[in-house]
């Protein structure tokens, strides 16, 4: 626990003091290198996620180092060879239960699908969304499960292991998107922080949103612990990021439908795709059997 709050401290804090000299950087060198221009015109909440992401990426194996782990099997990323079942099945699983709550939801009209878009842009958009589906899923997999509930499982029971680090899961992930600020000084960083956990105070949007993230994580560590490595829940997580980045982008909102039900552009932040988690999770303990020892005669 300690590794993790120095981890997640270097992530937020640091980032949050580090994202306002990028952003200072980048604006001043933009007008002698002409590839910056583009990256200068972004906003500075951009500059402060993708500083997040970025340091994450840069401690994530000193994190995993300090848990205990030296190798990529430890974490639960063994060779690839036989493995590519699980991470198709997986994927097949994350991508069709998503699939079935934007259905249900287009059929009794929660939302239209956007008829605008051109087929460049769709296209664009859906390789985009896979390559995200994928890198996201492989790294939150690797720092959720491999290496936070990996070193959770060797201190207390793995149930007890398993809870903890899918709440840590969906707290972190409750978080809302960064406001947009018209100036970014040396602090700006810090003030964002509180106001992207702004969401919390929203009880509708904590019930069921939060909860549905917690369940995603519970599914995604029985997948783990049941199956021994990462593949079949990379699979997963990958089918579900997909939708989550793509549902919104090709469909609308309905201004009488009722959201809190149906989700909103999110997808996984309704009832419906609660229940459709629960049924995932069921699915998931039947597909697998606990790890035994091998025994000889």
């Amino acid at each position: 626990m300690r590794a993790l709050l120095i981890y997640l401290g270097a992530i937020f804090f640091g980032g949050a003091l580090l994202a306002p000299w990028i952003y200072r950087l980048v604006q001043e060198s933009a007008a002698q290198f002409q590839f910056l221009e583009t990256l200068a015109h972004e906003p500075f909440q951009r500059f402060l996620t993708r500083t997040f992401l970025g340091i994450a990426l840069l401690g994530l194996w000193p994190f995993a180092r300090s848990l205990g782990a030296h190798s990529w099997r430890e974490i639960g990323l063994p060779k690839p060879q036989g493995q590519g079942s699980k991470l198709v099945g997986g994927l097949a699983l994350g991508f069709g239960s998503l699939a079935v709550v934007a259905g249900l939801v287009l059929l009794a009209g929660g939302r239209t699908l956007d008829a605008h878009r051109s087929g460049h842009s769709l296209m664009r958009h859906l390789v985009n969304a896979g390559l995200a589906a994928l890198v996201v899923a492989l790294l939150e997999e690797i720092i959720f499960r491999g290496a936070l509930f990996g070193a959770l499982r060797k201190a207390y029971h793995w149930m007890i292991a398993l809870l903890l680090s899918s709440a840590i899961y969906a707290l972190l992930h409750f978080f809302e998107s960064p406001q947009t600020m018209s100036e970014a000084g040396w602090a700006s960083g810090l003030e964002l922080l509180p106001r992207m956990a702004r969401g919390f105070v929203n009880f509708q949007a904590v019930v069921p949103g939060f909860f549905n993230l917690t369940l995603a994580g519970l599914i995604l560590g029985l997948a783990y612990h049941r199956f021994g490595n990462l593949y079949f829940s990379i699979g997963l997580h990958s089918g579900w990021i997909f939708w989550v980045k793509s549902y919104g982008f090709l469909t609308r909102a309905n201004p009488t439908a009722n959201t809190w039900f149906w989700g909103s552009r999110k997808l996984v932040d309704g009832w419906l795709a609660l229940i459709v988690l629960i049924l995932v999770l069921v699915t998931v303990g039947r597909l697998t059997v606990p790890r035994t020892k091998t025994t000889f005669p």
